[in-house]
Protein backbone atom coordinates (compact mmCIF):
# COMPACT_ATOMS: atom_id res chain seq x y z
CA UNK A 1 0.00 0.00 0.00
CA UNK A 2 1.43 3.33 -1.11
CA UNK A 3 1.41 6.53 0.92
CA UNK A 4 -1.16 9.08 -0.26
CA UNK A 5 0.35 12.42 -1.25
CA UNK A 6 -0.63 15.37 -3.43
CA UNK A 7 0.23 15.37 -7.14
CA UNK A 8 2.42 18.44 -6.65
CA UNK A 9 4.46 16.82 -3.86
CA UNK A 10 4.82 13.59 -5.81
CA UNK A 11 5.99 15.53 -8.88
CA UNK A 12 8.55 17.43 -6.78
CA UNK A 13 9.78 14.16 -5.27
CA UNK A 14 10.05 12.64 -8.75
CA UNK A 15 12.09 15.61 -10.00
CA UNK A 16 14.40 15.45 -6.96
CA UNK A 17 15.05 11.73 -7.51
CA UNK A 18 15.53 12.24 -11.25
CA UNK A 19 18.20 14.83 -10.41
CA UNK A 20 19.96 12.45 -7.99
CA UNK A 21 19.74 9.61 -10.50
CA UNK A 22 21.11 11.83 -13.26
CA UNK A 23 24.05 13.10 -11.21
CA UNK A 24 25.01 9.61 -10.05
CA UNK A 25 24.41 7.96 -13.41
CA UNK A 26 26.71 10.40 -15.21
CA UNK A 27 29.33 11.09 -12.53
CA UNK A 28 29.67 7.60 -11.01
CA UNK A 29 30.99 5.78 -14.11
CA UNK A 30 33.32 8.66 -15.03
CA UNK A 31 34.93 8.70 -11.58
CA UNK A 32 35.16 4.92 -11.50
CA UNK A 33 36.98 4.95 -14.84
CA UNK A 34 39.27 7.73 -13.55
CA UNK A 35 40.23 5.46 -10.64
CA UNK A 36 41.35 2.73 -13.09
CA UNK A 37 42.98 5.05 -15.63
CA UNK A 38 45.26 6.70 -13.07
CA UNK A 39 46.61 3.57 -11.41
CA UNK A 40 43.78 1.92 -9.49
CA UNK A 41 43.48 -1.84 -10.02
CA UNK A 42 41.00 -3.05 -7.39
CA UNK A 43 37.82 -4.32 -9.02
CA UNK A 44 36.48 -5.34 -5.61
CA UNK A 45 37.42 -1.90 -4.22
CA UNK A 46 35.43 -0.18 -6.98
CA UNK A 47 32.47 -2.51 -6.58
CA UNK A 48 32.44 -1.84 -2.82
CA UNK A 49 32.49 1.93 -3.39
CA UNK A 50 29.26 1.71 -5.39
CA UNK A 51 27.28 1.12 -2.20
CA UNK A 52 29.76 2.11 0.55
CA UNK A 53 28.06 5.50 0.79
CA UNK A 54 25.14 3.97 2.72
CA UNK A 55 26.01 5.87 5.97
CA UNK A 56 25.12 9.13 4.15
CA UNK A 57 21.51 7.89 4.24
CA UNK A 58 21.52 8.51 7.99
CA UNK A 59 21.16 12.29 7.46
CA UNK A 60 17.88 12.31 5.44
CA UNK A 61 16.52 9.49 7.63
CA UNK A 62 17.22 11.54 10.77
CA UNK A 63 15.50 14.59 9.24
CA UNK A 64 12.55 12.39 8.24
CA UNK A 65 12.27 10.95 11.77
CA UNK A 66 12.34 14.40 13.39
CA UNK A 67 9.65 15.60 10.98
CA UNK A 68 7.44 12.57 11.75
CA UNK A 69 8.04 12.96 15.47
CA UNK A 70 6.94 16.57 15.27
CA UNK A 71 3.68 15.47 13.61
CA UNK A 72 3.00 12.23 15.51
CA UNK A 73 4.49 12.90 18.93
CA UNK A 74 6.90 10.99 21.23
CA UNK A 75 5.48 7.58 20.23
CA UNK A 76 6.87 7.87 16.68
CA UNK A 77 8.65 4.72 15.51
CA UNK A 78 12.36 5.17 14.92
CA UNK A 79 12.44 2.42 12.26
CA UNK A 80 9.55 1.77 9.87
CA UNK A 81 10.81 -1.28 7.97
CA UNK A 82 9.18 -4.62 8.86
CA UNK A 83 10.54 -8.16 8.48
CA UNK A 84 9.22 -9.00 4.95
CA UNK A 85 10.56 -5.77 3.39
CA UNK A 86 13.78 -6.11 5.43
CA UNK A 87 14.38 -9.65 4.15
CA UNK A 88 13.61 -8.66 0.55
CA UNK A 89 15.98 -5.69 0.88
CA UNK A 90 18.81 -7.93 2.13
CA UNK A 91 18.36 -10.35 -0.80
CA UNK A 92 18.15 -7.51 -3.33
CA UNK A 93 21.19 -5.95 -1.68
CA UNK A 94 23.28 -9.09 -2.17
CA UNK A 95 22.16 -9.20 -5.83
CA UNK A 96 23.18 -5.54 -6.12
CA UNK A 97 26.59 -6.47 -4.69
CA UNK A 98 27.02 -9.11 -7.41
CA UNK A 99 25.92 -6.55 -9.98
CA UNK A 100 28.44 -4.03 -8.59
CA UNK A 101 31.29 -6.49 -9.12
CA UNK A 102 30.19 -7.35 -12.68
CA UNK A 103 29.91 -3.68 -13.58
CA UNK A 104 33.20 -2.66 -11.94
CA UNK A 105 34.99 -5.46 -13.83
CA UNK A 106 33.54 -4.13 -17.09
CA UNK A 107 34.56 -0.53 -16.35
CA UNK A 108 38.09 -1.72 -15.53
CA UNK A 109 38.40 -3.32 -18.99
CA UNK A 110 36.31 -1.12 -21.31
CA UNK A 111 36.28 2.55 -22.30
CA UNK A 112 33.37 4.32 -20.58
CA UNK A 113 31.88 5.29 -23.94
CA UNK A 114 31.61 1.56 -24.71
CA UNK A 115 30.40 0.31 -21.33
CA UNK A 116 27.77 3.08 -21.22
CA UNK A 117 26.26 1.88 -24.47
CA UNK A 118 26.29 -1.75 -23.34
CA UNK A 119 24.46 -0.71 -20.16
CA UNK A 120 21.71 0.79 -22.36
CA UNK A 121 20.54 -2.82 -22.96
CA UNK A 122 19.41 -2.71 -19.32
CA UNK A 123 16.20 -1.08 -20.52
CA UNK A 124 15.26 -4.19 -22.51
CA UNK A 125 15.90 -6.38 -19.47
CA UNK A 126 14.00 -3.98 -17.20
CA UNK A 127 11.04 -3.92 -19.58
CA UNK A 128 11.02 -7.74 -19.84
CA UNK A 129 11.24 -8.36 -16.10
CA UNK A 130 8.77 -5.55 -15.37
CA UNK A 131 6.29 -7.19 -17.75
CA UNK A 132 6.72 -10.51 -15.89
CA UNK A 133 6.80 -9.17 -12.32
CA UNK A 134 4.72 -5.98 -12.13
CA UNK A 135 2.88 -5.89 -15.49
CA UNK A 136 3.03 -2.17 -16.33
CA UNK A 137 1.05 -0.67 -19.19
CA UNK A 138 3.04 -0.91 -22.44
CA UNK A 139 2.18 1.58 -25.19
CA UNK A 140 3.45 1.37 -28.80
CA UNK A 141 5.83 4.23 -27.91
CA UNK A 142 7.25 2.26 -24.98
CA UNK A 143 7.79 -0.86 -27.11
CA UNK A 144 9.40 1.18 -29.89
CA UNK A 145 11.67 2.92 -27.36
CA UNK A 146 12.84 -0.39 -25.87
CA UNK A 147 13.47 -1.75 -29.38
CA UNK A 148 15.55 1.28 -30.45
CA UNK A 149 17.65 1.33 -27.27
CA UNK A 150 18.30 -2.40 -27.57
CA UNK A 151 19.21 -2.01 -31.24
CA UNK A 152 21.70 0.71 -30.22
CA UNK A 153 23.57 -1.80 -28.07
CA UNK A 154 23.46 -4.46 -30.80
CA UNK A 155 25.03 -2.04 -33.31
CA UNK A 156 27.85 -1.42 -30.84
CA UNK A 157 28.34 -5.14 -30.23
CA UNK A 158 28.86 -5.81 -33.97
CA UNK A 159 32.19 -3.98 -33.92
CA UNK A 160 33.36 -4.00 -30.33
CA UNK A 161 37.06 -4.74 -30.33
CA UNK A 162 38.05 -1.68 -32.40
CA UNK A 163 38.33 0.40 -29.21
CA UNK A 164 40.19 -2.24 -27.18
CA UNK A 165 42.87 -0.59 -25.00
CA UNK A 166 46.42 -1.35 -26.19
CA UNK A 167 47.45 -3.09 -22.95
CA UNK A 168 44.55 -5.59 -22.93
CA UNK A 169 44.14 -8.96 -24.58
CA UNK A 170 41.06 -9.86 -26.61
CA UNK A 171 40.03 -12.27 -23.84
CA UNK A 172 40.16 -9.52 -21.19
CA UNK A 173 38.23 -7.16 -23.46
CA UNK A 174 35.47 -9.65 -24.23
CA UNK A 175 35.27 -10.69 -20.56
CA UNK A 176 34.73 -7.01 -19.75
CA UNK A 177 32.08 -6.78 -22.47
CA UNK A 178 30.09 -9.79 -21.27
CA UNK A 179 30.51 -8.91 -17.57
CA UNK A 180 29.00 -5.48 -18.32
CA UNK A 181 26.18 -7.14 -20.26
CA UNK A 182 25.54 -9.48 -17.31
CA UNK A 183 25.50 -6.46 -14.96
CA UNK A 184 22.94 -4.84 -17.26
CA UNK A 185 20.73 -7.93 -17.16
CA UNK A 186 20.97 -8.36 -13.39
CA UNK A 187 20.13 -4.74 -12.56
CA UNK A 188 17.37 -4.96 -15.16
CA UNK A 189 15.89 -7.62 -12.86
CA UNK A 190 16.62 -5.78 -9.59
CA UNK A 191 14.65 -2.63 -10.54
CA UNK A 192 11.28 -4.39 -11.13
CA UNK A 193 11.97 -6.66 -8.14
CA UNK A 194 12.20 -3.53 -5.97
CA UNK A 195 8.89 -2.31 -7.39
CA UNK A 196 7.33 -5.72 -6.72
CA UNK A 197 8.58 -5.54 -3.11
CA UNK A 198 6.77 -2.21 -2.68
CA UNK A 199 3.57 -3.60 -4.21
CA UNK A 200 3.56 -6.77 -2.10
CA UNK A 201 4.58 -5.13 1.17
CA UNK A 202 1.99 -5.50 3.93
CA UNK A 203 2.68 -2.00 5.20
CA UNK A 204 2.31 1.54 3.91
CA UNK A 205 5.18 2.42 1.57
CA UNK A 206 6.40 5.90 2.45
CA UNK A 207 9.47 7.69 1.15
CA UNK A 208 11.07 7.21 4.58
CA UNK A 209 10.57 3.47 4.25
CA UNK A 210 12.06 3.57 0.74
CA UNK A 211 15.17 5.26 2.18
CA UNK A 212 15.42 2.65 4.95
CA UNK A 213 15.07 -0.17 2.42
CA UNK A 214 17.76 1.38 0.19
CA UNK A 215 20.12 1.72 3.16
CA UNK A 216 19.64 -1.99 3.95
CA UNK A 217 20.26 -2.90 0.29
CA UNK A 218 23.41 -0.76 0.14
CA UNK A 219 24.68 -2.15 3.46
CA UNK A 220 24.09 -5.76 2.30
CA UNK A 221 25.83 -5.10 -1.03
CA UNK A 222 28.76 -3.48 0.78
CA UNK A 223 29.15 -6.47 3.12
CA UNK A 224 29.17 -8.80 0.10
CA UNK A 225 31.85 -6.71 -1.64
CA UNK A 226 33.91 -6.35 1.56
CA UNK A 227 34.06 -10.15 1.82
CA UNK A 228 35.38 -10.19 -1.76
CA UNK A 229 37.94 -7.52 -0.85
CA UNK A 230 39.01 -9.53 2.18
CA UNK A 231 39.63 -12.71 0.19
CA UNK A 232 41.37 -10.78 -2.58
CA UNK A 233 43.60 -8.83 -0.17
CA UNK A 234 42.34 -5.45 -1.37
CA UNK A 235 42.26 -3.83 2.07
CA UNK A 236 46.05 -4.16 2.23
CA UNK A 237 46.39 -2.87 -1.34
CA UNK A 238 44.67 0.49 -0.69
CA UNK A 239 47.67 2.28 0.97
CA UNK A 240 49.99 0.98 -1.76
CA UNK A 241 47.62 2.13 -4.54
CA UNK A 242 47.29 5.53 -2.87
CA UNK A 243 51.07 6.03 -2.74
CA UNK A 244 51.46 5.04 -6.42
CA UNK A 245 48.40 6.88 -7.75
CA UNK A 246 49.26 9.13 -10.69
CA UNK A 247 47.24 12.09 -9.40
CA UNK A 248 48.68 11.90 -5.89
CA UNK A 249 47.79 10.20 -2.61
CA UNK A 250 45.28 12.79 -1.37
CA UNK A 251 43.50 12.86 -4.75
CA UNK A 252 43.24 9.05 -4.62
CA UNK A 253 41.18 9.21 -1.42
CA UNK A 254 39.10 12.10 -2.78
CA UNK A 255 38.26 9.97 -5.85
CA UNK A 256 37.21 7.07 -3.60
CA UNK A 257 34.96 9.25 -1.41
CA UNK A 258 33.35 11.03 -4.37
CA UNK A 259 32.76 7.63 -5.98
CA UNK A 260 30.86 6.47 -2.91
CA UNK A 261 28.75 9.66 -2.74
CA UNK A 262 27.83 9.75 -6.43
CA UNK A 263 26.89 6.07 -6.56
CA UNK A 264 24.72 6.46 -3.46
CA UNK A 265 22.92 9.32 -5.22
CA UNK A 266 22.40 7.01 -8.19
CA UNK A 267 20.89 4.17 -6.15
CA UNK A 268 18.72 6.47 -4.03
CA UNK A 269 17.54 8.25 -7.17
CA UNK A 270 16.73 4.94 -8.88
CA UNK A 271 14.55 3.63 -6.04
CA UNK A 272 13.02 7.09 -5.55
CA UNK A 273 11.89 7.14 -9.19
CA UNK A 274 10.42 3.65 -8.71
CA UNK A 275 8.50 4.92 -5.66
CA UNK A 276 7.31 8.08 -7.46
CA UNK A 277 6.58 6.44 -10.84
CA UNK A 278 7.79 2.97 -11.91
CA UNK A 279 10.81 0.72 -12.44
CA UNK A 280 10.35 1.14 -16.20
CA UNK A 281 10.75 4.94 -15.97
CA UNK A 282 13.84 4.41 -13.81
CA UNK A 283 15.30 2.16 -16.53
CA UNK A 284 14.35 4.68 -19.24
CA UNK A 285 16.11 7.52 -17.40
CA UNK A 286 19.26 5.44 -16.93
CA UNK A 287 19.31 4.65 -20.66
CA UNK A 288 18.53 8.27 -21.60
CA UNK A 289 21.47 9.65 -19.60
CA UNK A 290 24.02 7.19 -20.98
CA UNK A 291 24.76 9.28 -24.11
CA UNK A 292 25.74 12.14 -21.78
CA UNK A 293 28.21 9.84 -19.98
CA UNK A 294 29.52 8.60 -23.31
CA UNK A 295 30.04 12.12 -24.70
CA UNK A 296 31.83 13.29 -21.55
CA UNK A 297 34.11 10.23 -21.67
CA UNK A 298 35.11 11.11 -25.24
CA UNK A 299 35.85 14.72 -24.22
CA UNK A 300 37.51 14.10 -20.83
CA UNK A 301 39.37 10.84 -21.49
CA UNK A 302 39.91 11.23 -25.26
CA UNK A 303 38.26 7.90 -26.01
CA UNK A 304 37.74 6.83 -29.62
CA UNK A 305 34.39 7.71 -31.18
CA UNK A 306 33.84 5.39 -34.13
CA UNK A 307 30.93 5.34 -36.58
CA UNK A 308 29.30 2.48 -34.64
CA UNK A 309 29.24 4.58 -31.47
CA UNK A 310 27.74 7.53 -33.37
CA UNK A 311 24.96 5.32 -34.79
CA UNK A 312 24.40 3.78 -31.38
CA UNK A 313 24.23 7.24 -29.79
CA UNK A 314 21.64 8.44 -32.32
CA UNK A 315 19.51 5.32 -31.78
CA UNK A 316 19.73 5.80 -27.98
CA UNK A 317 18.60 9.42 -28.24
CA UNK A 318 15.84 8.48 -30.69
CA UNK A 319 14.59 5.74 -28.38
CA UNK A 320 14.62 8.03 -25.35
CA UNK A 321 12.79 10.86 -27.14
CA UNK A 322 10.27 8.33 -28.44
CA UNK A 323 9.46 7.22 -24.90
CA UNK A 324 9.02 10.74 -23.51
CA UNK A 325 6.91 11.79 -26.51
CA UNK A 326 4.74 8.73 -25.88
CA UNK A 327 4.32 9.68 -22.21
CA UNK A 328 3.39 13.24 -23.23
CA UNK A 329 0.90 11.85 -25.78
CA UNK A 330 -0.68 9.47 -23.25
CA UNK A 331 -0.97 12.20 -20.60
CA UNK A 332 -2.68 14.48 -23.11
CA UNK A 333 -5.15 11.72 -24.04
CA UNK A 334 -5.89 11.08 -20.37
CA UNK A 335 -6.39 14.80 -19.71
CA UNK A 336 -8.77 15.13 -22.69
CA UNK A 337 -10.73 12.11 -21.45
CA UNK A 338 -11.01 13.60 -17.96
CA UNK A 339 -12.10 16.98 -19.41
CA UNK A 340 -14.75 15.24 -21.55
CA UNK A 341 -16.09 13.36 -18.51
CA UNK A 342 -16.24 16.64 -16.54
CA UNK A 343 -18.20 18.36 -19.35
CA UNK A 344 -20.72 15.48 -19.50
CA UNK A 345 -21.17 15.61 -15.71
Amino acid sequence: MEEKMSKGLKRMLLLLNCAMLGLGNVGGPLLMRLYFLKGGKGVWISSCLETAGWPFMMLPLTVSYLYRRRKEGPGTKLVLIKAPVLLASVVLGVLTGVDDFLYAYGVARLPISTSALIISTQLAFTATFAFILVKPKFTPFTINSVFLLTLAAVVLALHTSSDRPANESKLQYFLGFFMTLAASALYGFVLPAIELTYKKAKQTITYSLVMESQMVMSFSATVFCCIGMLFHGDFKAIPREASEYTLGQSTYYVVLVLNAILWQLFFMGAVGVIFSASSLLSGILIATLLPVTESLAVVLYHEKFQVEKAISLVLSLWGSLNYFYGEFHENNKMKQKQDAETDVA
